[in-house]
């Protein structure tokens, strides 16, 4: 075990200090991290009544959510601050919010 802290190739990042881009209606996201082959990490806010268009279907891998604040729900149920969903490759899901929410998603194989 090392002794000593190494911080190679570490990155922080406060979503609040990244500018936000409109995805969908009423739904922006800010891009936290990206690595490499497409593996990154995302804050996504719903305004009230946003719905992603279509189906979010995950192809190339897994993702995962961690709801921050307000409700998202994955076209079956919903789900309150503090839940985590993780949805294995080959999964698909339709986000929505009736409330508004935000979430913060990580594809950790890209």
């Amino acid at each position: 075990m090392s002794k000593k802290l190494d911080f190679t190739g570490a990155v922080v990042a406060n979503w609040n200090n990244i500018d936000a881009t409109e995805c969908a209606e009423g739904i922006t996201e800010r891009n936290l991290w990206e690595g490499e082959n497409s593996k990154r990490a995302l804050v996504y806010e719903f305004k009230a009544g946003a719905v992603f268009p279509g189906i979010d279907v995950h192809e190339s891998g897994p993702e995962q959510i961690y709801v921050v604040s307000g409700v998202f729900n994955d076209g079956r149920e919903d789900f309150h601050a503090g839940s985590f969903l993780h949805l294995p490759k080959g999964t698909s899901h339709a986000p929505k919010s009736e409330s508004g929410c935000v979430v913060l998603v990580i594809y950790p194989e890209g």
